[in-house]
């Protein structure tokens, strides 16, 4: 029997007490999340975490440092998925960048605004994340080595 899990990354932004999100559609479902996605072969976790941010948002940004690892097994299809979160500030904004297909738009929210739409989180791991960061949790970034 083969099991593998997958290895997805998001990004903490916060600015003035809100966090960057994206709206989506997961499995025909309107969700929110941070920005993330899966990490393609052959790329590093810091690199994915650039990509996907800059894919689902049109923002560069630079990494600050490492929030966790989250793990979490999918509620529909039987999938474990391990994320690293990473946090991160904005380095531009691309306004003309065209998003990722299944991304509806970008918003800001403060953490009671996520709560009150708790139903329309994509998983616990939105809030989870949110409250380690605002916990002050925080990792180096040369915590993860990539060899």
């Amino acid at each position: 029997m083969s099991w593998t899990p997958h290895a997805t990354v998001a990004t903490i932004i916060e600015e003035n007490g809100r966090f960057l999100m994206v709206e989506e559609y997961s499995d025909g479902t309107r969700v929110f999340n941070q920005p993330a996605g899966h990490v393609e072969q052959g790329e590093t976790f810091e690199a994915a975490a650039i990509r996907e941010t800059l894919e689902e948002t049109g923002r560069h940004i630079s990494l600050t440092g490492l929030l966790g690892l989250y793990t979490i097994k999918g509620k529909t299809n039987d999938v474990t998925y391990h994320r690293l979160c990473y946090i991160a500030e904005i380095v531009s904004h691309d306004a003309a960048y065209v998003l990722d297909s299944d991304i509806i738009s970008t918003h800001w929210f403060s953490r009671d605004e996520l709560l009150a739409q708790k139903e329309s989180l994509r998983s616990e791991m939105v809030l989870a994340c949110i409250d380690d960061y605002l916990d002050n949790r925080r990792f180096p970034l040369n915590f993860v080595r990539q060899l």
